[in-house]
């Protein structure tokens, strides 16, 4: 239950996107980068919720990423650990970014070749020709030893040790921004610590 997601034709008169790359895809980039990861299969999951009742006992800190557009078309990946309450309002003053929001499922499918409920970092993989999106990690989720994500399905999790996750993203060319949540919420936006990184 691995088959490739594909992208849908585009609609803006652009030429269409290639294919997306599915979990094969994924882990021989993996693989390439000499980056070890063990992955567990599930029954899909679409929630937070549905993920703690059906993964089992899967080491390492659990996360979830939100696809989010700001208001002048800017895409950003947020990643943080799964209880982690996420302001987008604060955070989009903390980033600079214009008025953040969710972003439909078709941009999704478009940019990083996943559905609703399958959004992961390893998605970037889809983005290393345009990189269109900037990635936003949670600095508390990094000081794990390991961590959880979906291998562009929802049937699967995939754990990743924190540093390889981050060589990972270097890989893909994504510029990438390390936000103290925590610190964020705590004493406002102003005052939130931002270390901004490619």
């Amino acid at each position: 239950m691995t088959g490739d997601a594909r992208a849908p034709a585009a609609t803006d008169g652009s030429a269409a996107a290639p294919a997306a790359a599915g979990r094969a895809a994924l882990f021989a980039f993996l693989d390439a980068l000499g980056i070890v990861t063990t992955t567990a299969e599930h029954p899909p999951v679409h929630t937070v919720e549905e993920a703690r009742a059906l993964r089992g006992r899967i080491p390492g800190g659990h996360c979830k990423s939100l696809f989010l557009k700001d208001k002048k078309g800017g895409l950003w990946l947020v990643v943080a650990d799964e209880s982690r309450r996420i302001d987008l309002a604060a955070l989009a003053r903390h980033l600079g970014a214009p008025r953040l929001s969710f972003g439909k499922p078709d941009l999704l499918r478009a940019v990083l070749g996943v559905t609703p409920g399958a959004v992961t970092p390893f998605a970037l993989v889809n983005d290393r020709a345009g990189r269109r999106v900037r990635v936003v990690l949670d600095a508390t989720m990094l000081e794990e030893t390991h961590l959880n994500y979906h291998p562009l399905d929802n049937r699967a999790t995939t754990t990743i040790a924190a540093g390889d996750l981050r060589a990972f993203v270097a890989a893909c060319g994504h510029e990438t921004y390390i936000v103290d949540f925590a610190a964020l919420t705590a004493r406002g936006a102003e005052h939130g610590s931002v270390d901004r990184r490619r």
